[in-house]
C-alpha cells in the first residue's frame, strides 16, 4: 500500500468518525435548551402563575400563565435556546394589551425531565394547548418553534399563528450554519414548516429581522409565500436582536391579528 493510499484510507476513516459523531450527537447541536432552575412566575410577572400540563408520553412539564382581560389568549411556543424565562418580556408586552399569555417549556427546558425531539416537543405543544381556556387561541412559533406551532395548527387549528423568523425546513438552516457538512444526509429531526403551512386554515403572519443570519431572511419570506401570509419585515433586525423578542413591530403583528380574530 504506498503512501497516498494510507492517507487517502485515513481521511476516510476520519471523515466517516466525523459523520458518524454528528449522527449519534445532533441533538445536542440543535436543541440548547437551558436546564437550570426558573423562578416562580409571579416573581418575573406581576400576577402570573406557574402551571404544568402532561404530555401523552407521561412527562409532566412546566409553565407559565399571565392572565388577560380578552378572550384570546396567546400560546408561546420557543426556540431551539434558552427557556421560558428568556420570553418574559413578550409575555409581558402582550399582557400589557391584556392578551393573556401561555410560556410553555419543551421537554429538557427549564428545568423539566425528559430529552428534546421533533416528536416530542409537537406532543409538549399538544399537551399545552390543552390548557388555553379562551374562546380563542393565537399560536406565537419563535425560530424552531415556529415549526412546533406550525405542526400543532394542522392538529389543532389556531384562530391565528404568527410564525416569527420560521426556516423552511431544519435542513435549510442547519445548511446555512453548517455549510460543510451534508446536512439534509445526517438529520434525523426535519421540521418540514413550507410543506405544511400551506393545509393551515387561519390566518397567518411571518415576522423576520432583514440582517438575519441564522435564518435568512429568504427562508422565511418562502414560509410567508407558501402560507399567502401577511408578512412584517423588522429592518436591521438580527435573529436575537431585543427587537425581535418584544419591539413594537413584533407586538403589533400580535395584536392586530388578535383584533382581527375576535
Amino acid at each position: 500500500m504506498t503512501t497516498l493510499t494510507r492517507t487517502a484510507l485515513v481521511v476516510v476513516v476520519v471523515l466517516l468518525l466525523l459523520l458518524g459523531l454528528l449522527w449519534v450527537f445532533q441533538r445536542r447541536l440543535i436543541y440548547l435548551p437551558d436546564r437550570g432552575p426558573v423562578p416562580s412566575a409571579a416573581e418575573v410577572i406581576p400576577g402570573a402563575r406557574d402551571v404544568s400540563f402532561t404530555t401523552r408520553d407521561g412527562l409532566r412539564l412546566a409553565a407559565w400563565h399571565v392572565p388577560g382581560d380578552r378572550d384570546v389568549t396567546v400560546l408561546v411556543t420557543g426556540g431551539n435556546a434558552g427557556n421560558r424565562l428568556h420570553r418574559a418580556p413578550l409575555a409581558r408586552a402582550l399582557a400589557a394589551y391584556g392578551l393573556p399569555v401561555l410560556l410553555m417549556d419543551y421537554r429538557g427546558y427549564g428545568g423539566n425531565p425528559g430529552s428534546p425531539t421533533e416528536e416530542g416537543l409537537f406532543l409538549d405543544a399538544l399537551a399545552a394547548r390543552d390548557l388555553v381556556r379562551t374562546s380563542r387561541v393565537i399560536y406565537f412559533g419563535e425560530s424552531l418553534g415556529a415549526a412546533v406551532a406550525t405542526r400543532l395548527a394542522l392538529e389543532r387549528p389556531p384562530d391565528g399563528l404568527v410564525l416569527r423568523s420560521p426556516f423552511t425546513d431544519l435542513a435549510a438552516a442547519g445548511q446555512v450554519n453548517y455549510p460543510f457538512l451534508p446536512v439534509r444526509a445526517l438529520l434525523r429531526d426535519h421540521f418540514p414548516v413550507a410543506r405544511d403551512i400551506p393545509r393551515v386554515r387561519a390566518p397567518v403572519v411571518v415576522v423576520y429581522g432583514t440582517r438575519d443570519t441564522i435564518v435568512p431572511p429568504r427562508l422565511s419570506r418562502a414560509v410567508a409565500e407558501a402560507a399567502d401570509a401577511t408578512t412584517v419585515e423588522v429592518a436591521g433586525a438580527g435573529h436575537n436582536d431585543l427587537v425581535m423578542l418584544n419591539g413594537p413591530g413584533l407586538v403589533n403583528a400580535v395584536t392586530d391579528l388578535a383584533q382581527r380574530v375576535r
